[in-house]
């Protein structure tokens, strides 16, 4: 085995080495989604309006893959710091079998109760037709996505955030060339319309799978054997188990507080709907070099934890709250200058553009909460004391918006303007808590 260099190079450099492919790649799988708006903005408002249904289900299913993932990176990181090779194998293959099943079922499940969850949030008539048309062939894809995140889970324990980042680039081009090809058809391919982004997505995620599992079959930790893989474990699956739910119900309760704003939004109308699906896709691009350190961050505190090299832990967190920080300035001053632009190249209705631009104005403003956050998470992840960010999740995603948006929606009836204002306060309010409660957990294990 390789000398373990998360151990030993300079802290800086190996934020950067991590940081900046994963950020690269998920510049261009959020570019990925990006294109798919501009391609649907093309056919209609109504149409973005059922993509923006769609895309939350999505990131619900999403939830659950990057929490295995997580739990993934953190078993095998932290046992290649303990250099116990062997264990690390075993966390591989347990990992990637769980997380099949549980793909399987949720990809089963949500194909049950598809109808009745637009229903609940808000879709109808023409636009729950589209919403069901779509997402019943994404929920194909969307099987290939989550084993595939998972699996990248052992790539960035190792440090490598190169091979996904690769995968989503191309993936990004080729989507480039499908949804238009897909939608409009050309020479044997019939023209799919709306439906026809969803089949370029569907092509793209089968690659992006085979690929990663191509990458991971290189290194020394996975060889596919289904005995080892898919026989049940119950000391492996309560270990992964452990440290995925928290992270899991963390980005469950994002995607849920995305189908709760989603719900109140539309009673605003669906041109309001069609707005905040623009602005959401507009502020992930800003938040991509926050995911990045994010994904840094996990990556070396997990090894680093592992070898108990604690005063290294104390740097990582604190380099990585300073490069975040900084970066949050130059977002809060691009989207002031270029936010409006960037909107109307998806949707040109004046209402939907000043509604979007509202909203991610409003955004670039939270932005030093989010880091707080996501390096927070990042840090109580890495040293197996996740047990928190579910609680803190469930306040700021959930039980607080619920309160705010009753009152604002049907009490007050203020404009969405003053809504994000408020739920502002309540994601700085999570990112003050969090920041006393890492410190506190880091005194305690040094």
């Amino acid at each position: 085995m390789e000398k373990n260099e998360l151990l030993s190079k300079d802290i800086s450099i190996l934020i950067k080495q991590i940081a900046i492919p994963s950020s690269l790649g998920i510049f261009f799988n959020t570019m990925f989604n990006v294109v798919d708006t501009f391609y649907v903005g093309s056919i209609s408002t109504m149409a973005i309006s059922a993509l923006s249904y769609s895309f939350v289900l999505y990131f619900l299913l999403l939830s659950t893959s990057i929490g295995f993932s997580s739990a993934i990176t953190v078993h095998v990181g932290n046992s290649l710091g303990r250099k116990k090779q062997l264990l690390a194998k075993f966390f591989v293959a347990k990992g990637i079998g769980l997380i099949t099943y549980f793909s399987i079922f949720l990809v089963v499940l949500g194909t049950v109760f598809l109808e009745e969850l637009f229903v609940l949030i808000g879709a109808e008539g023409e636009v729950l037709l589209l919403c069901l048309e779509y997402t019943y062939i994404i929920l194909f894809s969307a099987l290939f996505m989550l084993i595939t995140i998972g699996a990248n889970g052992v790539l960035v324990a190792l440090g490598d955030t190169k091979s996904y980042r690769n995968s989503l680039i191309f993936g990004f081009f080729l989507n480039l060339l499908l949804d238009p090809l897909f939608i409009y058809g050309y020479g044997v391919v019939p023209a799919f319309g709306f439906v026809g982004v969803a089949y370029a997505t569907l092509c793209v995620q089968f690659i992006t799978f085979c690929y990663i599992f191509y990458k991971l079959s290189q290194t020394e930790l996975f060889c596919f054997d289904p005995v080892k893989i898919f026989a049940f474990n119950k000391k492996f699956y309560n270990k992964l188990f452990k440290q995925a739910f928290p992270v899991s119900l963390n980005m469950f309760f994002t995607s849920f507080g995305g189908i709760i704003l989603i719900t109140f939004i539309s009673e605003y109308g669906y041109k309001a709907v069609a707005a905040f699906g623009i602005g959401y896709r507009v502020e992930q691009l800003i938040l991509l070099p926050l995911l990045g350190i994010n994904t840094a961050v996990v990556t070396i505190i997990a090894n680093n934890y592992g070898a108990k090299k604690f005063e290294r832990i104390y740097e990582v967190r604190e380099k990585a709250l300073r490069f975040g920080y900084m970066l949050s300035g130059f977002g809060i001053v691009f989207l002031l200058i270029f936010g409006q632009y960037i909107v109307m190249a998806f949707d040109k209705d004046i209402a939907v553009v000043d509604m979007a631009y509202e909203y991610i104005v409003i955004k670039s403003f939270i932005l030093f909460a989010y880091v707080t956050i996501f390096i927070s998470n990042s840090t109580l992840q890495g040293i197996k004391k996740a047990s928190m960010i579910g609680y803190v999740s469930s306040y700021r995603q959930v039980f607080m918006p619920i309160f705010i948006l009753c009152l604002a929606v049907y009490i007050y009836k203020i404009e969405l303007f003053y809504i994000w204002i408020l739920l502002g306060f309540v994601h700085y309010s999570a990112a003050v808590f969090l920041s006393f409660y890492v410190k506190r957990m880091l005194k305690r294990i040094s």
